[in-house]
């Protein structure tokens, strides 16, 4: 196995290793942006219907927990997927975003852990 992606596993929520790529990333002083875009692979719950890959949903930009100081922004792009019989266009359901925030769901945790204390 890439010994990157087990470090990124490490770094970020295991949900953007497994099912998307990393495409591109930039450091601009205390900020580090990396972009994704969903893998081409078929989901499996669409397995039973004959889909194929139709585009991408408009990018979205997440906060989630700093990195040596440096705030990160995951820039994810969601795929769309266009079942060919029905020629209805679906998607996944993902969590990517707190309810309410701009953040991953592990990182507003995190801080409404500390916000306790």
């Amino acid at each position: 196995m890439d010994p990157y992606i087990d470090l990124l596993k490490i770094l970020l929520p295991e949900l953007l290793i497994t099912h998307f790529d990393l495409t591109g990333h930039q450091s601009e002083g205390d900020l580090l942006h990396l972009h994704f875009e969903e893998k081409p692979d078929i989901p499996k719950e669409f397995s039973s219907n004959q889909v194929i890959a139709h585009g991408f949903h408009k990018e979205i930009t997440i906060q989630d927990f700093p990195v040596r100081g440096k705030k990160v922004f995951l820039h994810i792009k969601r795929r769309r997927w266009l079942d060919k019989q029905n020629k209805k266009v679906m998607q996944r359901d993902w969590n990517l975003v707190a309810q309410g925030t701009r953040m991953t769901v592990e990182f507003a945790a995190f801080l409404k852990v500390l916000s306790q204390y």
